[in-house]
């Protein structure tokens, strides 16, 4: 009896060293990869399927070894189009991450699963990215720093901003990529899927809306000094008397929408700087508008 529940440790403890297990360094490297690298060989072919080869290389070689027909096949897999929001995205490769380990111990996960987990995923978690990192959290960063930059304060404009964008950037992309290899596939789902996410959603828009009107109204410097003279006593300033009776700001407001116009219409950026320059000359020419310093 005693012999036989030790041939059964044996073969239990033998069972679990066959199991290929990634260790918590094995993570956090290729999560170091994917942050400074994802697109650094960024190209119109394939996007940042490169930067995903770089990132999972050496999770593919512990799972499978560096010269076999499954890290071939890894390879080929991961190399087709990918694209994605890099902070919040990074949690597709944390699930895939998980995948390729279970994969590897023998789950019954193929390559279209893998494939289609990242394809369905990389566009919902890009829109979830831009909207709460570019549209909110840096608004609000900029918000608070340029004030201090338009003062030339040096450390609290561009040095703070930087060390804020870089700290949130690294802490939220660093835990959304370790929630992704926790939970696997079924936790981002639950989390795409639950009730709560429109929520969030709703609140950044809303509120990155806000403060990029609240940082147009400050520093788009825009007002009209022209004036109308309807009588030889009586003289009509087309800023004072009318526009800021209509809407405080208005030809601020007016820019930044049009500025929003261009864009929405696929004028590239450099495009809608030539015309709010050509457009400002002209009407500055005619002496319609001006700055209020």
């Amino acid at each position: 009896m005693a012999e036989e529940k030790l041939n059964n440790e044996e073969i239990k403890k033998e069972e679990d060293n066959n199991n290929i297990v990634l260790s918590k360094k094995d993570i956090v490297k290729s999560f170091w990869r994917w942050r400074f690298f994802v697109q650094s060989n960024y190209n119109y072919e394939r996007l940042q399927s490169t930067g995903v080869i770089f990132s999972l290389s050496p999770v593919l070689k512990k799972l499978y070894g560096p010269k076999t027909d499954e890290m071939s096949e890894a390879l080929k897999r991961h190399i087709q189009f990918f694209n994605t929001e890099a902070a919040f995205g990074g949690t597709i490769l944390g699930m895939t991450i998980a995948m390729e380990e279970e994969k590897a111990n023998g789950a019954p996960i193929n390559t279209d699963t893998i494939n289609g987990l990242k394809t369905g995923m990389m566009g919902p978690l890009a829109g979830i990215g831009d909207t709460l990192w570019q549209g909110t959290l840096i608004p609000i960063l900029l918000s608070f720093t340029l004030p201090f930059a338009s003062q030339g304060n040096i450390v609290l404009g561009p040095i703070l901003f930087a060390v804020l964008h870089m700290g949130l950037m690294l802490v939220l992309s660093y835990n959304v990529w370790m929630f992704g290899y926790r939970r696997g596939r079924e936790g981002v789902q639950e989390l795409l899927s639950g009730s709560a996410l429109p929520k969030v959603m709703s609140f950044a828009q809303t509120l990155g809306a806000i403060v990029i009107g609240g940082l147009a109204a400050q520093f788009v410097d825009v007002v009209s000094p022209a004036t109308l003279n309807l009588s030889s006593d009586v003289t009509l300033s087309i800023q004072e008397d009318v526009l800021d009776e209509l809407v405080v700001g208005i030809l601020p407001l007016g820019i930044t929408l049009l500025t929003y116009y261009l864009l929405k219409k696929q004028f590239k950026p450099t495009t809608v700087l030539v015309i709010l320059i050509i457009l400002g000359a002209v009407l500055a020419g005619f002496g319609l508008i001006g700055t209020a310093d």
